[in-house]
Formats: structure tokens, sequence, C-alpha cells
């Protein structure tokens, strides 16, 4: 019996997918628990129209991920730090500072936990850090850290 799974099932597939399994299965355990429906010609339009409606946001997602992508590589960020004589930071700089430069100087809001610093700041200097949105889609930053 073919089938739509409405929600990922192991060892059988993932949501969206059209997979045939025994009657039995189907009929007493996957359609009772929502986990599939029959794989019908309405239920393979509507199949359809979900599949294509998730492209369209997903291009439209991808869209505003090269936006902001493009807005990070503009230029440097600078982010200013308390120093010593020496030029070193007191304390270090966090992706908690990097996100908070992010909003005020480009206008994103990123989450810190999706920025990877690439060495540890602690001086004053030109450093990389890393911004992952998911799905293959990163960019590495330049950040300028800077003497207040």
């Amino acid at each position: 019996m073919q089938i739509i799974l409405i929600q990922d099932v192991n060892n059988l597939g993932g949501a969206n997918e059209v997979v045939t399994v025994k009657n039995g299965y189907a009929r007493n355990f996957l359609i009772p628990q929502k986990m599939a429906v029959e794989a019908s010609a309405s239920n393979l339009k509507q199949l359809q129209e979900r599949v294509k409606q998730q492209k369209k946001k997903e291009d439209k997602m991808l869209a505003e991920i090269n936006k902001v992508i493009a807005a990070l590589q503009e230029g440097s960020l600078n982010i200013g730090a308390k120093t010593g004589t020496s030029g070193k930071i007191f304390g270090s700089v966090t992706n908690v500072q990097i996100s908070r430069a992010i909003r005020e100087q480009r206008g994103y809001e990123i989450d810190r936990r999706r920025i990877q610093l690439l060495d540890e700041i602690k001086e004053l200097g030109t450093y990389k850090a890393k911004v992952d949105f998911g799905n293959g889609n990163e960019t590495e930053i330049t950040i300028e850290v800077i003497s207040e």
C-alpha cells in the first residue's frame, strides 16, 4: 500500500515522502497514529501543493540569508574594549559582544550561538569569526578590536 508520510518515521522515511508499506502496518499503526495518510489522488495533489509552498518559503529565506551575508561582508565590525597600557584587553571579546555589534552596526539580529570565534580575542587587532546560518550557508566576518 502506498502512503504519504506526514512526519518522519524511523527506518521508513521523512515527512512528505511517498512510500510503500504493508497494508496492516499502514492501516493499523501509521494512519491511526496520524503519521501517514493514504496516497490517493487528492492527497497527492495536496502533497504537491505543500512541497511547492515549502520550496517558495525556502527560496525566500535563502534570499534573506544572502542579503544578511552581503551586509556582514561589507566591512569590518568595530568592537571597543577596555585595555591596559600594553594593549591587552581586560577579559576577552565574546560572541555575545560580536552579536551586539552586528545588531548595532549592521541592523541584523544574529543569535550568539551561530557565531564561532576562530581565535581567542584577548588583544587589540583584527580577527576573524564565522557565522553559520545552517544548511551550508556560512560567512566569515572581520572584527576589529579597538581601545575605548
